[in-house]
């Protein structure tokens, strides 16, 4: 893991984030709705210099790490994950996800579990997030 640098200062910040769909729902075990979650969700983080290094889901749940600047701070970053991917996930797959959320167009939990990388190495979280499906 190498440091990256910026404006006065240099950083290494890792965040495992893990997002729970609304009702515990089961809408990520279609592969085309978790992909292009997966999609999605590289696009707005690379829009704002982040780097998804690795995102992978089970049914009703997806596990992200990913590598940021110290000027986001993690709430933010997870209000923009999902507010992005609500709206796009909406526009596409609003047929079939009217049947489930038929009053409002939600598709996350209010909730949502961060976690820095800190005292474990990158590759012990790396590879628990690529065991869960």
């Amino acid at each position: 893991m190498k440091y990256r640098y910026g404006n006065r200062c240099s950083y290494k910040i890792y965040y495992h984030i893990i997002l729970v769909c609304k009702y515990r729902k089961s809408l990520l075990s279609d592969y085309n709705i978790n992909q292009t979650i997966i999609n999605l969700s590289k696009e707005i983080l690379s829009k704002h210099e982040m780097n998804l290094v690795i995102a992978k889901s089970d049914k009703d749940h997806i596990h992200y790490l990913i590598e940021s600047s110290p000027k986001y701070s993690i709430n933010w970053i997870v209000s923009l994950l999902k507010s992005y991917t609500t709206f796009h996930i909406w526009r596409i797959y609003s047929y079939s996800l009217r049947k489930i959320f038929y009053r409002k167009k939600v598709f996350w939990t209010s909730g949502y579990f961060s976690s820095t990388i800190g005292n474990i190495s990158l590759n012990n979280v790396y590879s628990y997030i690529e065991n869960q499906s």
